[in-house]
């Protein structure tokens, strides 16, 4: 056992030897041809092209456009799906506001607001295809565009983005009918509905689009030295619906028994409704400022997310505690329109403030909508949901907040006064022309279909005495079969039951 086992060590030592001696010769030769062809190689790369032939190099220019085109052809799509899905998230709050105000105002007056809630996005879509995208978008002068109504001559990619026309259309239209949902709530429950259906298409194809031409489509506003700068709509879509809101609350008078001696509380019939009806405007603002950046951009994307939500966090605590402090208790109605004036608040500024800022802009918004709230009270002007503090003032505070607090433009930031001398030119503009250019239309809605129902028909509820037919029959009429289309008139002598929110 012992000599088998030397014999075997031996035999290992002599087979590690060989292998040693075969490893380094094998360096030895095979050196100088690795390193020839290593140099052969350096040398192929370095050469000049004219060193290959023509065939060659066209084939590797087409390679690089192909995956250049390729690349480009991507981006574009991304760029292109996210603002599609940012606007269905946009169109979803059409969903929000229907719940919101059908909330807040009376169980009889619910079908009525719920209608005219559907017919401002069907009226957006046919009026501000054929004529607002033209006005708003297209070339003309500093006041209006002149081209692509109808949608007729647009180019396939929409210029200065990577995405397609058609898309940058549907992302607009969704804030069209935004504009045009907000002012119903301000209007709620003593509004004709042929009076309404006219001015939701007047509001679609001009009042709107000629702001937005004025700020994003090239207007006389976006040319000034310091070009006003509103990112995702606190003035082109919030401030516009809430000075038509309250230009329509002047005309239409306050709902009967608002105010004076005999005045009562009118409190919405459903916060559970509304409550819903704000968590989806929440979600879907995060399709309303991040898709404003209009290309998918990581980064930016990022920002005015946690900005906007940071915003509406702020504005609903601040909501809460200033009702808190002045009412006595912990009240819901302010607690959610703190949440979104301070959406309202941040939709301006969102891509140009940190999330720190973003908090004291949304907490200032919602100081801001409760101060509002009140100031409409004490002048007897009757906004059935607050849409105009909500919309309109703390859409004022947002627009300012961009020249304050602006990355390296605001005045915070070092840029001096010039952003907000811009910001409140802009404010002041924009708000002259919607509430002349509401009052002209109201007047003349009022002269000729009628803008507000008569007392009967406030008495009974919108939505019995103009579309025969009730959300909750068991608490409005003693008799539900007793309802039928009406036409503006009457539909039953039955008198109506005691109505929450009335």
């Amino acid at each position: 056992m012992l000599k088998k086992r030397r014999i075997t060590t031996k035999a290992a030592l002599q087979a590690l030897v060989l292998f040693v001696l075969a490893f380094a010769l094998t360096k030895v030769a095979v050196a100088p041809v690795v390193a020839s062809n290593t140099q052969s190689a350096e040398a192929a790369l370095q050469a000049p092209l004219a060193n290959i032939s023509a065939p060659e190099v066209g084939k590797i220019v087409a390679q690089e456009d192909d995956t250049a085109a390729r690349l480009a052809k991507f981006e574009a799509n991304l760029d292109t799906v996210w603002m599609l899905i940012a606007a269905f998230l946009v169109f979803f709050m059409q969903a929000g506001f229907a719940l919101l105000e059908a909330g807040f105002v009376s169980v009889k007056h619910v079908v009525n607001i719920m209608m005219k809630n559907l017919f401002d996005f069907a009226a957006a879509s046919i009026m501000f295809g054929a004529v607002g995208f033209g006005i708003m978008f297209g070339a003309g002068n500093a006041f209006f565009g002149t081209e692509w109504f109808f949608l007729s001559g647009i180019p396939e990619t929409y210029p200065g983005l990577t995405v397609p026309t058609y898309a940058f259309f549907f992302f607009q239209l969704v804030f069209a009918g935004t504009a045009a949902t907000i002012a119903s709530g301000a209007m709620g429950g003593r509004t004709e509905f042929r009076g309404y259906l006219l001015y939701s298409l007047i509001v679609s194809a001009i009042i709107y689009p000629v702001v937005g031409h004025w700020i994003w489509g090239g207007g006389w506003l976006s040319t000034l030295d310091a070009p006003f700068t509103d990112f995702a709509g606190s003035t082109v879509v919030h401030s516009t619906g809430a000075w038509i809101g309250l230009m329509g609350a002047i005309f239409l008078g306050p709902r009967l028994g608002r105010f004076g001696k005999d005045a009562k509380p009118m409190a919405g019939h459903n916060m559970t409704a509304a409550t819903l009806g704000v968590f989806i405007l929440w979600f879907g603002w995060f399709g309303f400022n991040p898709g404003s950046q209009l290309n998918a951009d990581g980064a930016a994307l990022g920002l005015i997310t946690v900005t906007t939500n940071a915003a509406a966090a702020a504005g609903a605590a601040a909501g809460l505690f200033i009702n808190w402090i002045v009412v006595g208790k912990p009240q819901l109605p302010a607690t959610l329109n703190g949440a979104l004036a301070g959406l309202v608040a941040i939709t301006a500024p969102c891509a140009f403030v940190t999330p720190t800022e973003a908090v004291i802009i949304g907490a200032i918004g919602g100081v801001i909508m409760f101060v509002g709230t009140r100031l409409l009270e004490r002048f007897q002007i009757d906004d059935a949901v607050g849409a105009v503090p909500v919309h309109g003032f703390a859409g004022v505070w947002g627009t300012l907040a961009v020249g304050i607090f602006g990355a390296e433009f605001g005045l915070l930031h070092g840029g001096g006064a010039a952003q907000l001398v811009t910001q409140v030119i802009g404010v002041l503009a924009v708000g002259a022309f919607v509430m002349i250019s509401s009052a002209i239309m109201f007047a003349i809605i009022k002269a000729t279909v009628g803008l507000r129902v008569p007392a009967e028909g406030e008495v009974m509820g919108l939505d019995a005495y103009e579309h025969g037919m009730v959300s909750y029959p068991e608490y409005v009429l003693g008799d539900p079969t007793a309802i039928a289309p009406t036409n503006g008139k009457a539909a039953s002598k039955v008198a109506p039951a005691p109505a929450a929110g009335d």
